[in-house]
């Protein structure tokens, strides 16, 4: 009878633990038949509706969205110059792209040209005065006034005289006074009918001034 006690209570002790077994296994059971109740009576057409609206959700903020102001003409200017000066390359870097046979080359020196005198004669050209004294010429002296003589008056004149190229006396005039008009008179008188040589250049006559001095003495009445 021990032995029919010991037999049953170890059947009560292992099937306890299948009862437990069975209880899980109903109630996942239980849950996915649950699970699949609420899948079939969900309506199908609600995801649709929840894309529709998150469309149009989508859709209204892309049209609410702010567009970005357009940049001020100063901003733009400033960017166009920027671009400019990117796109333009500096003056180093285009002297660095030419080639060393297109560099700057020092042109060569010019030798001074030395101005080339004109040709002059040997023979230099002789200018000559004019004169009074040569003997042909039968000038005569001047006259001594009757009153300086009485009055012991004496003095040289020196006259500035034109001398033509014909050799006749053109304009004269006193160029140092003796003192005396009378005897100054006396020697343009005297003068003003002289014949001259008159000066040269060269070969050729030409006018020309020159002084004359009259001196008039009581002991010796030369010219």
């Amino acid at each position: 009878m021990s032995t029919v006690l010991r037999m049953g209570s170890m059947s009560e002790y292992q099937i306890k633990p299948l009862r437990d077994w069975l209880g899980v296994v109903g109630l996942v059971v239980l849950l996915h038949a649950a699970g699949f109740a609420a899948w079939v009576t969900y309506p199908k057409d609600e995801p649709a509706v929840v894309i529709s609206q998150m469309s149009v959700e989508m859709q209204q903020s892309e049209v609410v969205q702010p567009q970005p102001a357009p940049p001020k003409p100063q901003q733009h200017v400033e960017q166009v110059v920027k671009a400019v000066s990117k796109s333009v390359n500096p003056v180093s870097d285009i002297a660095q792209q030419v080639a060393p046979s297109q560099a700057f080359q020092p042109a060569p020196p010019v030798e001074a040209q030395v101005p080339v005198a004109p040709h002059v004669s040997e023979t230099p050209i002789v200018e000559t005065a004019p004169d009074y004294k040569a003997g042909y010429l039968n000038n005569s002296r001047p006259h001594y006034p009757m009153a300086a003589r009485k009055m012991n008056w004496e003095g040289t004149v020196i006259l500035n005289v034109e001398v033509l190229a014909l050799g006749r006396c053109g304009e004269l005039n006193v160029f140092k006074s003796s003192g005396r008009e009378v005897l100054d008179n006396a020697a343009m008188q005297t003068v003003k009918n002289w014949r001259f040589i008159p000066a040269r250049h060269g070969d050729q006559a030409i006018t020309k001034w020159f002084k004359v001095p009259i001196q008039f003495s009581l002991e010796d009445n030369e010219v």
